[in-house]
């Protein structure tokens, strides 16, 4: 865009933060052709340029100081200018490591507001702050100027008016979820990875936001018969130094820079900023067309700026000591709750107000029912730990817009006292990795006990059933992108991280996984079968647990990283999904995994959001009693038996409720067959059910015969099975 820019830039508002387009002009008519507002927060410069750049990025053509501040932020009103404005920031003010400062004019900065971005980013000495091997390290100052090879931002059309202008995308959808909790199937896939080698989707489109929505992505998923996709990383996002220095790339995306920007690198036309807005809107609403929810992976726990060593490319340039944590007796370094070298000091109120603003956005603007937060226990980190009553939390619940989409967190974090699985408020869901280590653990045969089995099965109420807390607030799952694939956790006994390029010494150790006599791929017939068989047992037991089930993309069909747990460098077939080479017991399996979520769907008694009771009694009750096999209700000393595994569980609705069904879940994880009674001893029982297998997990047992209340059935090895009581 070519604009003619004026000599001065005018008092602007001190809100919205970032760039906005102002169609018309100051109060008293000054300026009637509008232009575009800038709004810049820094608590702690003394002055913030704005410097305009010609389309391209390359060459600077103005700068203009901002009027302010006022309450922290720096405004200007530029006319006659709009959208496709390309523009960078310059702050200016004490260079004072110790004081936590670190202003340097000489570097041009990303607004952090910035809703599309110009340019490739490279790592150079020249993003950093201060000079690169000087004896006084991060000390010193670097009076280079990197503006040539920084990212500058464009101004944006992106609108939340229902009235569209020219080149604006324009979101039309109210921002609240249509899937409760108690019905959400989460299917937490990569953009990239699902689509890259799908043979059903033309190869000009895999590997982008538009093969998500492609017909043949749709029907997989609506097939499976999940709810919701939660997206890996989609923000914009940087390579670490050290993948670049090793030809690897953060395939994962957990580096995010731009808080606002779709990243390009998932887009058919990644080198046009707006086309990229346009085909990630355009998957949300064809997701939505086909009632399918999108939660996006998001990451307000750290940024590429790293700790004291790293570049200054926005937020350290801007303002240090309000966006970082610094550390409290030493402030010119970075605290590191993250792993990753720095951490958003998401307490800061203009921090909190960052994060929300940019949520808003993704919500309004872009579509998505919801966030799965990555480390959220940084988001509720006051200055002695974590409160589940921070101010952060506080303003989320009270946001008119976020406090209707889905939250779900990741609740652990680096930091001392960071792992808070089951402390989160009641508007969260959360990954429970016991649910993992314990289910993956029974059915290996690795030395859980069944009263260990039994909490995580009924949604961890040792976690979770306090305060409000409902059973989906446990998001149960068996894998994630971070570990083995399901397909792995049965074919490796340790890890093969070797491709990574740290020598093995990455990912997870001592991960729940067996290997069942031979490590990795293997011809042999018989270790296949029961590999094929635990898989199922354990995909069931995830399908049928109370709690919110997550199943992670590929382990439908068997998609395997052949031993690698922690892909996150692997921008190759070893992460993406293994579509061409998919078999059919692989493909079987896929239908058994949609058989066993049409199963839960069914049935109201396995999305039940109330917790469990021994005797149902009221109206909405159902109740849950746990029973040996020889068909006695589990005393103390059965929850203490270690060497016995085999057990049942009886769920009844209350006796008024005709729609439900009574249901019997019979588990053996044993490598042999075991009797079990269908008749209840030491248990009151309204009525004797004779029952029929409405699952069965090995295949083994007969799905057409009546079975009476009284009588044994023979359950296989390896093995779940569902009864269903016959007459309601």
């Amino acid at each position: 865009m070519n604009f003619q820019l004026p000599e001065k830039i005018l008092e602007g508002h001190a809100d919205p933060l970032g760039s906005t387009v102002r169609d018309g002009g100051l109060k008293d008519g000054s300026v009637k052709d509008g232009g575009v507002n800038f709004a810049v927060f820094s608590e702690h410069a003394s002055k913030i340029e704005v410097c305009i750049f010609d389309g391209s990025g390359v060459r600077e053509l103005r700068r203009y100081a901002l009027h302010g501040p006022v309450d922290s932020v720096f405004h200007g009103f530029l006319p006659n200018v709009g959208v496709g404005l390309v523009y960078g920031l310059r702050a200016h003010g004490a260079y004072a490591p110790e004081q936590g400062d670190r202003f340097n004019a000489n570097k041009l900065l990303l607004d952090p507001y910035a809703k599309e971005i110009v340019g490739k980013f490279s790592w150079r000495a020249e993003h950093h702050g201060y000079q690169l091997g000087h004896p006084d390290g991060p000390r010193s100052f670097d009076q280079r100027d990197n503006a040539l090879y920084a990212l500058k931002a464009r101004v944006s059309g992106v609108r939340a008016s229902a009235a569209p202008k020219v080149d604006t995308v324009v979101s039309t959808r109210a921002a609240f979820p249509r899937v409760t909790a108690n019905d959400i199937v989460l299917y937490e896939v990569h953009v990239k990875g699902f689509s890259k080698l799908h043979p059903d989707i033309p190869p000009d489109l895999r590997g982008t936001y538009a093969a998500l929505a492609h017909p043949a992505a749709i029907a997989h998923f609506k097939s499976l018969g999940v709810t919701t996709l939660s997206l890996l990383p989609v923000q914009y996002a940087v390579d670490e130094p050290a993948l670049v220095d090793r030809g690897q790339t953060n395939y994962w995306g957990y580096n995010t820079l731009g808080f606002f920007c779709p990243d390009p690198r998932l887009s058919g036309q990644p080198d046009d900023p707006t086309a990229v807005i346009h085909e990630f809107r355009e998957m949300v609403n064809t997701l939505h067309e086909h009632g399918l929810e999108v939660v996006l992976d998001v990451v307000y726990n750290h940024t590429p700026e790293g700790n004291e060593f790293g570049p200054t490319l926005s937020f350290r340039g801007l303002d240090n000591r309000s966006y970082y944590r610094l550390q409290r007796d030493d402030y010119s370094r970075s605290e590191n709750l993250t792993g990753c070298g720095n951490t958003l000091h998401a307490a800061h109120p203009r921090v909190t107000q960052f994060v929300l603003d940019s949520l808003r956005y993704w919500v309004d603007i872009m579509g998505v029912d919801g966030f799965r937060f990555d480390l959220a226990p940084i988001l509720g980190r006051a200055d002695f730990g974590f409160k589940s009553d921070a101010a952060f939390f506080t303003a989320l619940r009270q946001d008119p817009v976020l406090a209707r989409v889905h939250m779900i967190a990741e609740p652990w974090d680096a930091g001392h006292n960071g792992y808070q699985v089951g402390r989160f408020p009641a508007r969260f869901l959360e990954w429970n990795d016991k649910f993992r280590d314990t289910v993956r653990s029974y059915w290996l045969n690795l030395g859980t006990s069944r009263g260990e089995f039994a909490r995580r099965f009924t949604a961890s109420s040792d976690l979770f059933h306090h305060g409000q807390r409902r059973p989906t607030a446990s998001i149960n799952f068996i894998s994630v992108h971070d570990g083995f694939t399901l397909h792995d956790v049965v074919s490796y006994s340790y890890k093969h991280n070797e491709a990574n390029g740290e020598s093995n010494r990455d990912g997870r150790d001592g991960e729940a996984c067996r290997n069942f006599g031979m490590e990795g791929a293997t011809d042999d017939a018989a270790v296949n079968r029961l590999r094929h068989r635990v898989k199922r047992a354990l995909v069931a037991t995830l399908l049928l647990a109370q709690g919110t089930p997550m199943l992670c993309a590929g382990d439908e069909i068997g998609n395997s990283q052949q031993g690698n747990n922690n892909a996150y460098c692997q921008d190759n077939p070893t992460s993406w999904l293994n579509w061409p080479t998919v078999s059919d017991d692989d493909w079987a399996f896929k239908h058994f995994v949609a058989e066993v979520i049409a199963l839960r769907k069914s049935e109201p008694s396995l999305t039940h959001d109330r917790w469990f009771v021994p005797h149902a009694d009221c109206e909405g009750e159902r109740s849950l009693v746990w029973f040996t096999p020889a068909g006695s209700v589990m005393q103390v000393h059965d929850w203490h038996d270690g060497g016995q595994h085999a057990f049942a569980c009886q769920i009844d609705a209350f006796a008024n409720d005709k729609q439900s069904a009574t249901l019997m879940l019979l588990f053996n994880p044993d490598s042999e067959p075991l009797s079990f009674s269908l008749a209840r001893h030491g248990q009151p029982e309204r009525q004797p059910h004779d029952w029929y297998i409405a699952l069965d997990s090995s295949g083994e047992c007969s799905r057409s015969k009546i079975l009476a209340a009284a009588s044994q059935l023979l359950m296989p090895a390896h093995s779940l099975v569902v009864l269903r009581s016959a007459t309601r």
